[in-house]
């Protein structure tokens, strides 16, 4: 089983987070089963061909109206039977336990505890106090977790969840039954077993401490969107985020030439032929600029060359108009999602896997080097 997100409905504005699986439904006209998406939400909505909740589920996965596994697949052929404790399969997925797992997936679309990360918190408290309350404790959150699901709680693939099991059972007692005997130097072998991953994580969590020290201590500003606006009576006198844009006209001295916006610049470099670089740079503005440099031949290594020549572009733009300048620095440490409909995906943000927003990233490359700047005027 499989959940994939994301997804999301929204209700009254408000976004509600989902994911979702393949599931098996039986059609109302006859016994055939169909492949059906099941789509759980963080408010504890259900969707499988019709709308429900936690409680309609579990009766359409009762009547086999629903089913989480294949009805019709054919039965695996009888194995000799194995011993639970040395068996590496997890337990077969069951109805039920396909609720547990889909009401666990609602905990956490919502942001609360999932069972996992209960049990992981009780074995952090039997190992600061093992005693025996705390140890039943720890036995209840790890029988909570889907049967189906357990021997992936430590995300051990080799020990699987044995560790746990050793924990769970009382001294004296086989594991699972059929497994060793739990003694006290068991047990302390199965607590070292989760202090040695204790101090895993320790150190781990010092390297990444000096490894990301530049990281960003916060979570940033919001992102800044770039809209494609067009002035049908000429561009606003006070400079505001429109400025951002490619085809705002503003004279720039780039590579032995001036242009008369990004876009002339951009589009008259990328020519062959030196007549339609000229053509290009004389347009009357940035969009006939564009029309014209998108039907003239390019250099042969306009593809490999490009993103150094719009960074130019921009770096000139920039630091050759200061008011300008304080418009781009004024956006602080957001995100820049440059949008639009004029300019190729590669450029802009687009909300699919054509979108790389190279306009947005190169726009904070150049805010951040106008930043540095001013903070280091006599950097060289």
């Amino acid at each position: 089983m499989s959940w994939r997100r994301p997804t999301y409905r929204t209700v009254d504005g408000e976004r509600i987070d989902g994911a979702w699986c393949h599931v098996w439904r039986r059609s109302e006209w006859s016994e055939e089963y169909f492949v059906e998406d099941l789509v759980v939400f963080a408010d504890g909505a259900v969707r499988c061909g019709e709308r429900t909740d936690l409680a309609g589920l579990e009766k359409l996965l009762a009547s086999g109206r629903i089913s989480a596994t294949r009805p019709d697949a054919p039965a695996r052929p009888a194995e000799p039977p194995k011993s639970k404790w040395a068996s590496r399969d997890s337990e077969p997925l069951t109805p039920d336990g396909f609720l547990l797992e889909v009401a666990d997936l609602i905990e956490e679309l919502s942001g609360r505890p999932t069972v996992v990360q209960r049990c992981h918190d009780a074995i952090q408290r039997y190992q600061q106090k093992p005693t025996e309350p705390h140890r039943l404790a720890l036995r209840d959150a790890y029988l909570a977790v889907p049967p189906h699901l357990r021997i992936y709680v430590l995300g051990d693939m080799d020990r699987q969840d044995r560790p746990l099991r050793i924990l769970t059972t009382a001294i004296g007692e086989a594991v699972d039954g059929d497994g060793p005997v739990v003694t006290p130097e068991l047990r302390q072998e199965a607590l070292d077993y989760f202090r040695r991953g204790d101090e895993g994580v320790r150190r781990e969590e010092e390297q990444r401490a000096v490894r990301y020290a530049d990281d960003p201590a916060g979570a940033g500003r919001p992102a800044v969107v770039s809209h494609q606006v067009i002035y049908p009576r000429g561009w606003p006198e006070e400079p505001d985020l429109f400025v951002l844009r490619n085809d705002y006209p503003v004279e720039i001295a780039f590579a032995g030439q001036t242009y008369a916006s990004v876009l002339h610049g951009y589009w008259s470099l990328s020519a062959a032929d030196a007549t339609d670089s000229r053509r290009i740079r004389e347009a009357p503005s940035g969009r006939e600029a564009h029309d014209l440099g998108g039907r003239a031949t390019r250099r042969a290594d306009w593809t490999e060359v490009r993103l150094a020549v719009m960074a130019g572009l921009l770096r000139a733009k920039f630091t050759q108009h200061p008011e300008l300048a304080e418009v781009l620095l004024s956006t602080g440490d957001a995100r820049l999602s440059y949008t639009g409909y004029s300019e190729s995906p590669y450029w802009r943000d687009v909300p699919d896997n054509r979108g790389r927003n190279w306009m947005g990233r190169l726009l904070e490359l150049t805010r951040s080097e106008l930043a540095w700047q001013v903070s280091w005027p006599t950097a060289e």
